[in-house]
């Protein structure tokens, strides 16, 4: 591991010496893929899966999964314990969470559950402490709760977003937009729809040599970066909404508190006496994406009480069919729904039809 370690060491004293300008842009591409890779061997070490470690793996129930990701001692149990009613060992120390330690809460009639991740220090990425075990857990979730020390928000958050980084975690980025496809002869084609200012031919074919590959069909759609094709190429990159959380407001004026709820995917809160939840939860609503579908069977009322709840991804009445019994669709005849994504009420539609949030759904059986 140590080999690794130092091989990261030498690339990143190498980067930090490069100077950047269009001469050195294939050198600086080149060692960049190595780091992903000497990265990613890290991540999984070469005899198998990555490492997993007793009491660090929670099976994943509910709707959908927050992690609660943050420095050793910034609030994340208690606000676990206020969030959820879960006890977890809070103390006025360091590292006082060993394991992730679930929670779960019901919101808008969706069941979410919340892990509290233990801290993360300085040089996670590279195996230093659990936090190989910790961020291996954070990329298994749907949105993450980045809990911040509000007196030092700043120099906590670029040091968390660099450990994640090395994980292959993007918060609150899109993918890529970049079209790659490998091929068996031809060599590099590259295509540019817009002018690029840092990625040219030649630097692509150095980066992509580094990968072994020598014939490949690449579309940059936008002015793409070494790092955006890096990640294209990796494939194991986790997108990932976040929320940055400014934990112990108690201690600040309310002029701070004015200037902290302009920054943007940032909320203010104290775990310790409550202060601002609902925000915390209406934010949480919104960046999880989550559709509630309502059950109608046959002459009764709609059933409010226990939604359907589905990923935003998956929507159409073939996905809401899966999550009541996976043998429902196998039986479909059609479906009357009730809503905003239909223009009649009822509307008879296909097991394509894509349903919005709070829909009403009845499902209509071959006989």
């Amino acid at each position: 591991m140590s080999t690794i370690l130092e091989k990261i060491a030498q690339i990143e004293s190498e980067m930090a010496r490069t100077q950047r300008n269009k001469a050195t842009a294939g050198h600086l591409g080149l060692l960049k893929a190595r780091l992903a890779k000497l990265r990613r061997e890290l991540i999984t070490p070469k005899g198998g899966g990555g490492a997993s470690e007793q009491g660090f793996e929670v099976s994943k129930t509910g709707d959908a999964r927050v992690g609660f990701v943050g420095f050793p001692s910034v609030g994340k149990s208690t606000l676990l314990s206020n969030l959820a009613g879960v006890y977890s060992e809070v103390a006025a120390y360091e590292f006082t969470t060993l394991t992730t330690v679930p929670g779960c809460i019901k919101y808008k009639g969706a069941k979410i559950q919340l892990l509290d991740l233990p801290g993360i220090i300085e040089g996670a990425k590279d195996g230093k402490g659990r936090g190989r075990q910790v961020i291996a857990v954070a990329r298994t979730c749907n949105l993450i709760f980045m809990v911040l020390d509000v007196l030092k928000p700043l120099t906590h958050k670029k040091l968390l977003e660099h450990e994640l980084e090395g994980f292959g975690l993007r918060l609150n980025k899109q993918p890529p937009n970049i079209s790659y496809r490998r091929k068996d002869k031809g060599g590099v084609n590259l295509n540019a729809t817009v002018a690029q200012s840092e990625l040219d031919l030649d630097t692509v074919k150095t980066i992509l040599g580094e990968y072994k590959i020598h014939n490949a069909d690449i579309t940059l759609k936008y002015d793409a970066t070494a790092d955006d094709l890096i990640d294209v190429i990796e494939g194991n990159r986790i997108y990932i909404p976040c929320i940055y959380l400014l934990n112990k407001i108690d201690q600040i004026s309310i002029e701070e508190l004015d200037v902290i709820y302009k920054i943007p995917h940032c909320v203010p809160i104290s775990a310790h006496h409550h202060w601002n939840f609902d925000d915390l939860l209406d934010m949480m609503w919104q960046y999880l994406k989550l559709v509630r579908i309502y059950t109608k069977p046959k002459g009764q009322l709609p059933d409010y009480s226990s939604p359907i709840v589905l990923h935003h991804e998956h929507t159409t009445v073939e996905s809401f069919c899966n999550k009541l019994h996976r043998t429902i669709a196998k039986e479909f005849k059609y479906a009357l729904v009730w809503g905003s994504s239909v223009k009649h009420q009822p509307q008879k539609v296909g097991i394509d039809h894509v349903l919005n949030d709070e829909d009403v759904v009845q499902i209509v059986k071959k006989v």
